[in-house]
């Protein structure tokens, strides 16, 4: 099984923003064409020589100004954008209560072949014990962007109450067959942070929020 489809954090994140996305973002056309471009962009051999150039943190940052380019630095849009951009699967699987039966819940996504380059290409290694496999941490750049999302539009809407009410219904009526991953937590505390920062100083970028745990580790180290 695809190590993201272990995690259930980002199963209530993504679940709750697909329902919150067309109420927030009516025009769901420029929110599908935003996450097309970004995720043509990474799937670009455009991209491929810029990851070789920069590795993993800068190229982070270079997916995020492209969302912003594509979203008219807006950042709440661009934001929003990137989770579906980065989520490395298009459909979300979930056990209906009673009849027990599992749907695929789709996702926003790029076309199939866009999507299987786009994931081939994500940044894998953002982090210090980011598992040396294929994989690595790909899915850890949704969680990061999620909530970064929530925590940077909390100012214009009010998610807190929203989102709350949102997982509470996902976890009583739907069974996912999921496990919480710390790392992942982690990552959802570093994605809160940059949208914290992010509401006071719109220069930062996401490299320099998610090396503080580098920072933090080896800190505690010495």
């Amino acid at each position: 099984m695809i190590p993201f489809l272990k995690n259930r954090s980002i199963y209530i994140l993504i679940f709750a923003l697909c329902f919150l996305a067309e109420y927030l973002f009516p025009q769901q056309s420029k929110l599908s064409k935003s996450v097309n471009n970004i995720s043509e962009f990474i799937a670009s051999g455009e991209f491929l020589i810029l990851k070789e150039q920069v590795g993993g943190l800068s190229i982070v940052d270079s997916i995020y100004s492209q969302a912003l380019k594509v979203n008219d630095n807006d950042h709440s849009e661009a934001l929003l954008s990137l989770i579906f951009a980065t989520v490395p699967y298009n459909e979300v699987p979930v056990q209906i209560p009673i009849i027990k039966s599992i749907l695929n819940f789709p996702l926003i996504a790029a076309s199939d072949s866009i999507f299987k380059l786009k994931n081939a290409n994500l940044p894998g290694y953002i982090f210090f014990d980011s598992p040396m496999n294929n994989y690595g941490d790909k899915d850890k750049l949704a969680h990061f962007f999620g909530s970064a999302f929530l925590s940077y539009s909390s100012n214009y809407f009010d998610l807190g109450n929203a989102i709350g009410y949102l997982v509470e219904v996902f976890e009583e009526s739907f069974k996912v067959q999921s496990s919480i991953d710390e790392r992942d937590l982690i990552t959802n505390k570093l994605g809160n942070l940059f949208g914290t920062v992010l509401k006071q100083n719109k220069n930062i970028l996401p490299s320099q929020i998610i090396i503080l745990r580098t920072l933090s580790n080896f800190s505690y180290s010495l």
